[in-house]
C-alpha cells in the first residue's frame, strides 16, 4: 500500500507515576524463587527491563488516554472540530460495551460527526489505527483524526503473581509460561494525522505492508474476555516466549522484505528505526534478522517495559522529544503481535 496524501502531524504521551522495578516484582515472589532456587535478578538479566510504570489504582484507560489525545491534538494545531475520526486501539478498555473511543470523544469535546470505534488486536493495535485512518484519509473521507491508546498492566501483573504463589506444583517450566506477564508496563500515545493540505510539518507517511501467520494464533492466549471496571476478573495471560520470538523474527523478516519492495528502499536509506518493545533481547534479535543497524534503532523497553500496542508509537514520541529524528528522515515503523500479524510502515520525516 502507498499513500500520497497522509501525514503525522503530532504526537502526545502520559507516563505514569508509579514506578516498578523488575526486583520489586520479585521480591513478591520470594517464597517460589527460593522454593525453586532461582537467583534474584534473572528478570531484568533475561529482557533488559530494570523497571516498568503503573498508573494509580482505579485509574480507568479512557482518562489517561484522553490526556495522551489532548497532548496530540496541542502540539497539532489542528482544531478539534476538524477531528473527524477517533480510534482507540488498547487492549484495556472501560468497559465491554460501549466502545472506549465513545468516552474519549465526549470528554475531548469533538464533533458529533467524528466517525470513533475502537480497534483491539493485541500488540498490533496501534499502527493498525494509524493503516485504518490513514486509509480514509488517502480515500478522502476525512482530513483530519486521531488513533489513541492507552495500556494498564497493573492488574494482569498482580494476578499473574498471585496465581503463581498459590500454585503448590509451580515449576520453572510453568513459570516461564508467565514470565511474559511480568515484563509489562503502562502507558498512553496518541497520534494525529492529517490530510496533506492540513499539514503543517510534513511528516509524510510513504506506504506500508502487512504480513500475517495466523497459525501461530496459539502462541499467547488471554482467555477471559474482561474490561477495567469488572469485578472479580482473572485475564491471565500464558506466553510461549520461544515460540513467539522464533516465528515472529521469521514474520517480522518477511514482511520487512515486503516494505524494502514496496517502498522501494534499501537498508542503507533507512536512517531511523522504531519497532515493537518486548525485550531489549527481543530488539537485538529483529535488528540481527534484518540486517540492520542498531544504531538506528531507539529503545524505551528498559525504562517502560512492554507496553503493548502503546510500545511502538511511544518510543517514536520520546524520541521525536529527545531529538532523535531530523527532517528528511526515512523512518521505518516495525509493528508485531501474537496471532501472528506484522505491520509495517515508512515515513519520510
Amino acid at each position: 500500500m502507498l499513500y500520497k496524501n497522509v501525514h503525522i502531524e503530532s504526537f502526545g504521551y502520559e507516563l505514569p507515576p508509579n514506578i516498578i522495578t523488575s526486583l520489586s516484582l520479585e521480591e513478591r515472589l520470594a517464597p517460589v524463587y527460593d522454593r525453586l532456587n532461582l537467583a534474584f535478578g534473572r528478570l531484568e538479566m533475561m529482557t533488559g527491563i530494570h523497571e516498568r510504570r503503573f498508573w494509580n489504582n482505579e485509574m480507568p484507560p479512557s482518562q489517561t488516554s484522553t490526556i495522551a489525545a489532548e497532548k496530540a491534538i496541542a502540539n497539532s494545531e489542528i482544531d478539534k472540530g476538524d477531528i473527524e475520526c477517533l480510534l482507540h486501539t488498547s487492549l484495556s478498555r472501560d468497559f465491554l460495551e460501549p466502545a472506549t473511543a465513545f468516552l474519549v470523544h465526549d470528554s475531548l469535546g469533538l464533533p458529533p460527526t467524528a466517525t470513533l470505534f475502537d480497534i483491539s488486536n493485541a500488540c498490533l493495535g496501534f499502527i493498525n489505527g494509524m493503516v485504518t485512518l490513514a486509509n480514509m484519509i488517502e480515500l478522502g473521507q476525512v482530513k483530519a483524526g486521531i488513533v489513541v491508546a492507552s495500556e494498564s498492566s497493573r492488574h494482569i501483573t498482580d494476578i499473574t503473581i498471585d496465581e503463581i504463589l498459590q500454585d503448590p506444583d509451580m515449576t520453572r517450566a510453568k513459570l516461564k509460561r508467565s514470565f511474559a506477564s511480568l515484563t509489562l508496563g503502562s502507558g498512553a500515545v496518541a497520534v494525529v494525522l492529517t490530510h496533506s493540505s492540513l499539514s503543517k510539518c510534513g511528516h509524510k507517511i510513504i506506504g506500508g505492508t502487512i504480513r500475517s501467520a495466523s497459525q501461530h494464533n496459539d502462541l499467547c492466549r488471554i482467555e477471559n474476555d474482561t474490561y477495567f471496571f469488572e469485578p472479580n476478573t482473572h485475564p491471565s495471560m500464558r506466553t510461549d516466549s520461544e515460540g513467539i520470538l522464533k516465528n515472529g523474527l521469521a514474520l517480522a523478516g518477511e514482511t520487512w522484505k515486503a516494505l524494502e519492495k514496496e517502498l522501494r528502499w534499501r537498508n542503507s536509506d533507512v536512517d531511523k528505526v522504531f519497532c515493537h518493545q518486548v525485550t531489549a533481547v527481543h530488539q537485538e534479535l529483529l535488528f540481527d534478522t534484518l540486517s540492520l543497524d542498531e544504531s538506528k534503532g531507539f529503545s524505551s523497553v528498559e525504562y517502560l517495559g512492554n507496553v503493548g500496542p502503546v510500545s511502538l508509537p511511544i518510543t517514536l514520541a520520546i524520541a521525536l522529544d529527545e531529538g532523535h529524528l531530523d527532517p528528511g528522515d526515512n523512518v521505518g515503523m516495525l509493528g508485531i503481535g501474537s496471532g501472528l500479524s506484522s505491520v509495517m510502515l515508512g515515513v519520510k520525516w
